[in-house]
């Protein structure tokens, strides 16, 4: 399926324009990143690039799309058959997915012509804003939770293709499952699911409803029991489920007093295997109250498929070098007083004191890092071609692993939920 047209129109019309002017085929180098965290988050965190660089592989004008443009008279009929034959052949740099990155951090670089790196903005930013913004928030509840479980239960607040790339990256961030089927078919991420009240409400007594989901799924199952009283339902889960009952989940209440009170009820009956799984319209700060009640598992829906409230992580795609007529590069930005960048194509490095992160060096041209610094841009796809295997199933995992890693580097300050600066600066060395 082709993804040419998941674009702005005016990203072809400025390819037709710069076509008439002589100017599309120059060389250029854009690079993606943030003016500032959303929300007053500490740190944010990449994601959804091995989903762009399959898109980019399929970003194509094919019949349909060429005819589309054609009726509505979007661009040239000269620039029509160039597109005919478009193709990305560039250079694309970035960060790993599930690194740690800050406001002026160039997650992405892209470097190719004018005309066909352009073209790409929109996608860029369509994925990466939004598959950061929920790995973003995902982290943060990581982080709230501890060593507990969360399950990623968002897909019926969300659009159906958003919930399944929402799924993907809470499990890089730390989530350990996910309720969308469509997710673990395609990223083999793990899936869980318990039952619904209407479930209950189908039967005609909660003894019925429970036996039935026992035979079906076994007493490892996970039984809802506040539909009605929550006291008894623990009593008629525990009676039909026996005390190695899987778990009950609770929906609903005043959580650190009902926890508290469930967890006492079920050691009282036996059932001290029996673990708690917690949902109810939870975020970070729910989270965090909850860190000294027994809870197990936290389902979490609404507040990560939304990036708490922030669902664009607030990347920007501007072009920061382009060749001259001679083909010497020539460092270019945007001054306006509230959105400049630094110009210049930079290397970005993370610099260490003790293993603990201290700030983003950004290299610009030929500078030489910091030194011990790590280096965070690596080749995506050159000239065209993907360089790191990015459609391989296991990639998610390396990701995931490579978010424990990151985030290990990160300073106390870090952590910290109440809105505030981020942990640590990206700070421009070399020419600008």
């Amino acid at each position: 399926m082709s993804t040419a047209l998941l674009t702005d129109h005016y990203e072809l019309t400025m390819v037709d324009a710069a076509r008439a002017s002589g100017r599309a085929e120059r060389n250029t180098v854009f690079e993606v990143f943030s003016r500032q965290l959303p929300g007053g988050k500490r740190y944010g965190v990449v994601a959804g690039t091995a989903r762009l660089i399959e898109a980019i592989q399929q970003f194509r004008f094919h019949q349909n799309e060429l005819e589309f443009l054609a009726r509505e008279s979007i661009v040239s009929d000269d620039t029509l058959e160039w597109l005919s034959h478009y193709r990305f052949r560039g250079t694309i740099r970035g960060y790993r997915e599930g690194e740690i990155y800050v406001p002026g951090s160039p997650i992405l670089q892209v470097r190719g012509t004018f005309a066909e790196a352009v073209l790409l903005e929109t996608l860029i930013l369509s994925i990466l804003n939004y598959d950061s913004a929920i790995a973003s928030a995902a982290s943060r509840m990581v982080q709230a939770a501890g060593s507990r479980d969360l399950i990623e239960m968002g897909a019926r607040r969300a659009h159906e293709r958003a919930a399944v790339a929402a799924a993907r990256a809470a499990y890089l961030a730390g989530f350990s499952a996910t309720s969308n089927l469509a997710a673990g078919e395609l990223y083999g991420i793990p899936t869980r699911g318990t039952a619904a009240h209407s479930f209950t409400l189908a039967h005609d007594s909660e003894e019925e409803a429970f036996a039935a989901q026992i035979r079906t799924m076994g007493s490892s199952t996970t039984l809802l029991i506040d539909t009605f009283d929550m006291v008894k339902g623990v009593e008629r889960a525990i009676a039909v489920g026996g005390k190695n009952l899987g778990a009950v989940r609770i929906d609903s209440g005043d959580l650190p007093v009902v926890v508290s009170q469930v967890r006492a009820h079920l050691d009282q009956l036996g059932a001290t295997a029996t673990k708690i799984v917690v949902t109810n319209d939870l975020n970070e700060h729910t989270i965090a109250g909850l860190r000294g009640a027994p809870v197990d598992v936290f389902g979490v829906g609404t507040s990560v498929v939304t990036g708490s409230g922030h669902p664009a992580a607030g990347l920007v795609y501007k072009l920061v070098a382009r060749a001259d007529d001679d083909g010497s590069w020539v460092p270019v930005a945007k001054k306006s007083s509230d959105k400049a960048h630094h110009a210049g194509a930079k290397s970005a490095f993370r610099v260490l004191h003790a293993g603990v992160a201290t700030g983003d060096a950004l290299v610009v041209g030929e500078g030489a890092p910091p030194e011990g610094a790590r280096p965070l841009s690596h080749d995506l796809m050159v000239e065209g071609e993907v360089s790191d295997s990015a459609l391989q199933p296991e990639l998610l995992s390396r990701a995931r692993a490579h978010h424990r890693d990151a985030i290990a580097e990160l300073p106390d300050t870090a952590f910290s939920l109440s809105p505030g600066d981020p942990s640590f600066s990206a700070f421009v060395r070399g020419e600008s």
